[in-house]
């Protein structure tokens, strides 16, 4: 079980292609966060990340599944990655949904 976040920080864990990819089970970064500054984050601590796996991943807060990609819409309110907060990367979006085509 990974160990809790440093105070003002929340847990980011790694799984599949994003484990491999970073070579981690899990990261620690400073909260809070806008999800949709989230991959950007990511992308400047792993340079090629976003195409090599975020580009086909879900994200989840507290296991719950956000939309990345729609919360990049600056106009709108969205989801924020408060302190403690449990943050995964999750395999493929088509593995999920059944696409196997």
């Amino acid at each position: 079980m990974p160990e809790k976040p440093t105070p003002d920080h929340f847990r980011l864990l790694y799984f599949a292609s994003a484990a491999s990819f970073t070579r981690k089970s899990s990261d620690s970064f400073p909260a809070p966060l806008p999800i949709s500054d989230l991959f950007s984050v990511l992308e400047k601590q792993y340079p090629g990340m976003t195409k090599a796996v975020l580009d086909s991943c879900a994200v989840t807060v507290n296991l719950e599944y956000v939309d990345v990609k729609e919360d990049n819409d600056k106009e709108k309110v969205g989801v924020e990655i408060k302190e403690g907060d449990e943050v995964a990367i999750i395999p493929p979006k088509e593995l999920l949904q059944g696409g196997f085509d």
